[in-house]
């Protein structure tokens, strides 16, 4: 039996040829490079004291804001998000992609290989630029559709700019939100509620029923909502109405869109240093305590972020639909 092995053993090797022997020899030598190569080492980073912590100056802007304008400025992960090919060939949309967990989404989409298009208020055009560069940057492409989505017709639109701009569509991020602090429901107007519901309920529901029938089976879609949803601060009442319905359509469009091979799931962010706090999403009181109130003692940077929108996108997440990932710091929300 030993020697009719050895027979075949040699009757293989010479059958090779010279050819075939440097081969094997090279692939040996290749795998014990690969193997002696050093890894990059990633430093432990206490998450305490990884970004700006509270008190933060007094500042205002008027409403949308523009992250470039704030002091501490937010991380969108612009030097720190390195990406490996997660994404590469997917096609995404993203509303409220010039600032906040928008634009995190945006660079990290884009460094793991996807063309974006972002969607953002006109007014927000500075923001929206940097953005727009980063992208290409990464070497992908980069489409810059301004709109209010406030208008059932824009929604419609921009859903087809960017699918003919970006030769399709498997990637849709509804993360575009309006928030304005009020003491009391009776400082609350009714063109404040509208414009809120408007923005963060109607223009998903009118988004997502203008993409849908264009998304291929292995398409994702993620809505931004909150910890507003299950643990609402009173002086955001319509805010944390609108992140409550949010959850709710992530939980049921998953099961809706299922059969479609479409997965829908949310994320859940606890205080975030975005320009929503200083265009009127917060009172100055507050803002200077900005995430003080979580167990890190901070608020989160839209950076922090990156990941889990990456992540749900991804194909190695095909079994999570329905679900809402939180990111809020200690609090156990949601």
């Amino acid at each position: 039996m030993d020697e009719q092995k050895g027979i075949s053993r040699r009757r293989m090797i010479s059958g090779l040829g010279a050819a075939g022997i440097a081969a094997l020899g090279g692939s040996r030598t290749f795998a014990a490079q690969e193997r002696q190569e050093p890894m990059t080492t990633q430093p432990v980073e206490d998450p305490k004291t990884k970004y700006p912590r509270p008190p933060f100056k007094e500042q205002s802007q008027p409403w949308p804001g523009l992250a470039g304008k704030m002091d501490p400025r937010p991380d969108h992960g612009e030097k720190s998000y390195k990406g490996s090919g997660r994404l590469a060939g997917r096609k995404a949309l993203i509303t409220g992609g010039d600032s906040g967990m928008g634009r995190a989404a945006a660079i990290a989409y884009a460094r793991e290989g996807a063309d974006v298009a972002i969607n953002y208020f006109p007014n927000e055009q500075p923001d929206a630029d940097e953005v727009v560069a980063l992208i290409k940057e990464a070497g992908r492409k980069a489409i810059a559709i301004p709109g209010d989505l406030r208008d059932e017709n824009f929604c419609k639109k921009l859903v087809a700019d960017a699918i003919e701009q970006l030769g399709g569509l498997d990637i849709l991020v509804c993360n575009a939100a309006r928030q304005q602090t009020r003491p009391s429901i009776l400082d609350v107007s009714s063109e404040d509620f509208d414009a809120t519901m408007k923005t963060n309920v109607y223009a998903p529901f009118w988004t997502i029923k203008a993409a849908v029938p264009h998304m291929p089976p292995g398409s994702v879609i993620i809505g931004t909502t909150s910890e507003q949803a299950t643990d609402p601060s009173p002086e955001i009442y319509d805010y944390a109405q609108t992140k409550a319905a949010t959850t709710n359509y992530v939980r049921s469009l998953a099961k809706q869109l299922a059969s479609k091979g479409i997965r829908v799931n949310g994320v859940a962010p606890g205080p975030i240093w975005t320009p929503l706090q200083v265009s009127g999403g917060a009172t100055q009181e507050k803002l200077k305590q900005f995430g003080s109130q979580t167990p890190l003692g901070r608020p989160g940077q839209p950076a922090e972020l990156a990941s889990i929108y990456v992540q749900l996108a991804a194909n190695d997440a095909s079994y999570a639909t329905g679900q809402v990932y939180g990111a809020a710091g200690g609090s156990g929300q949601p």
